[in-house]
């Protein structure tokens, strides 16, 4: 997916480039390169964050089952 976003990157640069105005060219990157890549990075990245938090939340949930099962020493 990243290859994707770095080969869109490239064609938005050359597209901004090409405008007329430097304010063209800026506008042209952002709203057409910078913004709808961070959006589909990001939603193509939520199912890696969410089986990363379930796998956290498991790790929490053994290690409080082991601590309760300890015996307390003193």
């Amino acid at each position: 997916m990243h290859i994707a976003a770095v080969g869109w990157s490239y064609v938005v640069l050359m597209m901004a480039i090409t405008e007329d105005s430097v304010i063209a060219g800026i506008m042209t990157f952002f709203l057409y390169g910078v913004l709808p890549v961070t959006i589909i990075l990001y939603i193509t990245g939520s199912g890696g964050r969410r089986r990363r938090q379930a796998l956290e939340r498991q790790k929490a949930m053994q290690e409080r089952q082991q601590n309760q099962a300890k015996p307390e020493e003193d």
